[in-house]
Formats: C-alpha cells, sequence, structure tokens
C-alpha cells in the first residue's frame, strides 16, 4: 500500500472536497480524482459519495479511515526509528505557513537546513488559519505556524510571538501619521476587510460593535497581497493587519501604519503539533530551528533592521 496515497485519502475525507485538496497541492481536479478512483479500485470499493458540495465517505470510507491512520502511525514511527539508527536526520518536513511567515522565516529555516541537514526536505503549504488547522487535524502537514486569539498552553503548541493589530493606508495619511490610532477612529472610514466566514473579521467586527459603530467596507478581499495594493493605490482607503504581512511594504515606503489602541487588537503566532502522533527527528530539528530563529530576531516573524531606530516600525 502507498503511503502517499493514503495520506491523500485522509485529506480528502478530512476536506471534504476534491477541489479543495486540488488547490491545496495546485494541481488540477482530475489528477486527485483519479488517484482516488484507483485507490477505490484496489480496495473493491467506493470510499467516497459525491455530493454537490463536495464528498462525504462512504461505510467503506469511513471503516477505512480508521484503520489507516493507525496503519500509517506506525509506518511512520517505523520509518522514524530506521532513520535514527542510521545516524543521519532524512526525510521530508511538512509545514504550513500563514502567508506572513513565508518569508524571511521560510527562507532561514531553508538555508540552515540545506547547511546542517541536506536530507531533510522541506514541503512548505501556505493558508489560511481556519485551512491549516483541518491541514493538522488531517495529518496534511506536520506542523504548522499559525494565528491564535489565546495564548498556547500544553505541549501542542509554542508560542513565537506576538501580533499586534495596524491601521494601514497610503503615504501621506494623515490619520496613520500618529504612531498609535483609537479604534474608535474607524468610524466612518472607507475600508478594505477579509472576507465572511473569518475569524479575524469576527473579531474586527465585534471590537466595532463593544464601541458602538460598525465597520462598513467598501470591499471585501480575501488576499492580503490585493488588501495592501488596493491600500496602497487608494488615498483614503484603509485596512487593519498585522506587522509581518506589511514590514516589507513599509520599508519600501509604500505604505504608511499606525498601531491600533483602546482597544490593543493582538493574536499570538504559534508554533502548532499535531494532537495525535509523534513528530519524526527532521521534524523536531526543524521546529527547533523555527524557535532559535525567532528568538534570535527579538520574538518577531521578520530580521531585524541594522540601524532602524525607528519607533514608529510595526514589528516592534
Amino acid at each position: 500500500m502507498d503511503v502517499a496515497t493514503v495520506r491523500l485519502f485522509l485529506e480528502v475525507l478530512e476536506a471534504g472536497s476534491l477541489s479543495k485538496v486540488a488547490a491545496r497541492r495546485q494541481t488540477v481536479q482530475s489528477h486527485i480524482s483519479r488517484q482516488i478512483s484507483d485507490f477505490e479500485a484496489g480496495l473493491g470499493g467506493p470510499l467516497f459519495r459525491r455530493t454537490g458540495r463536495g464528498v462525504v465517505p462512504t461505510e467503506l470510507g469511513e471503516r477505512a479511515a480508521t484503520r489507516l491512520r493507525s496503519w500509517l502511525l506506525e509506518t511512520d514511527r517505523l520509518s522514524e526509528e530506521l532513520r535514527e539508527e542510521s545516524g543521519k536526520l532524512l526525510g521530508e518536513v511538512r509545514l504550513g505557513v500563514i502567508p506572513s511567515a513565508a518569508h524571511p522565516l521560510m527562507t532561514r529555516l531553508f538555508e540552515r537546513l540545506q547547511v546542517e541537514h541536506p536530507g531533510i526536505r522541506l514541503n512548505i503549504a501556505e493558508a489560511q488559519g481556519t485551512e491549516l488547522n483541518t491541514m493538522l487535524d488531517s495529518g496534511a502537514v506536520d506542523m504548522a505556524i499559525l494565528f491564535r486569539f489565546n495564548r498556547p498552553s500544553g505541549h501542542e503548541e509554542r508560542l513565537l510571538s506576538v501580533a499586534h493589530t495596524y491601521l494601514i493606508s497610503a503615504p501621506g495619511d494623515e490619520l496613520t501619521k500618529e504612531a498609535t490610532v483609537n479604534f474608535s477612529r474607524l468610524s466612518g472610514l472607507h475600508l478594505v476587510l477579509p472576507r465572511r466566514p473569518s475569524h479575524w473579521r469576527n473579531a474586527l467586527d465585534e471590537a466595532a460593535r463593544s464601541l458602538g459603530f460598525a465597520l462598513v467596507p467598501v470591499a471585501e478581499v480575501d488576499s492580503l497581497t490585493m488588501q495592501k495594493e488596493l491600500v496602497a493605490h487608494t488615498p483614503g482607503l484603509y485596512s487593519m493587519m498585522g506587522p509581518y504581512s506589511i514590514a516589507e511594504e513599509l520599508r519600501r515606503g509604500r505604505l504608511q501604519a499606525s498601531k491600533l489602541v483602546k482597544p490593543d487588537l493582538f493574536r499570538h503566532v504559534t508554533l502548532a503539533f499535531p494532537k495525535q502522533g509523534k513528530l519524526s527527528p527532521a521534524c523536531r530539528r526543524a521546529a527547533e530551528i523555527i524557535q532559535q530563529l525567532v528568538g534570535a530576531w527579538g520574538s518577531q516573524l521578520t530580521e531585524p533592521i541594522a540601524g532602524d531606530e525607528s519607533g514608529h516600525a510595526p514589528a516592534k
């Protein structure tokens, strides 16, 4: 039985959609469908029932998932033991990251591994929090860097950083010239916000409601890149983001930002591990390097800029 196909089956099961898995793996849906069909043929029956909204497991699919999860854990455990006996760190590390953690953190991680452990191969998926949680629970990734509203506790997550929230605008805007701006000043502003459903959008809306007003977006956009481009090219348009999403644009002078206060909305950036199963030696080493890099950068996801003494830098 092929390990990669078993992982694919479990990933489709958790996602409930062939198209979502295809997009996540950057391939066409027909390729995923063909692999699942071949797997079903090998097991002697359909594992999924197709619906208008995606796929749901059949009775055979449910039974197969229960047994294959156990088989996969045991197979991974055996592989880890054999690798440890070889004396070298080898294997694939499947890592899910929020967009703002992609660079420079992943770049520096790759560089370190190439020098110290060239036998470790990175497999990085970029996604938003809800999808990363699903990928982590399904075993599609070995660990994930994501946002949490509550400070992590226990062995399943490690706190990397705390990200405050900034009001961003085009350069020269009067409102964002100051180091801080009260959240109440957002009332009546032209805003571009993330689309619902979104935990982050819910938090922003709730903060506004607590102050007696509602956020009224003129545009709703999922892509952080598109949000930033709209704001950079439209004077009088604003959005709200964490510091790591806008660090590069601020350095280049394409955006201007002011920290939101009263309330101070912040999220915890965590390194999350699966609730079940054991990390391979390669995964443990990659996790250690991630924590070392962030610690060396002052608990930030971006490298400090030499000679930057500005008190208005968002990563502070």
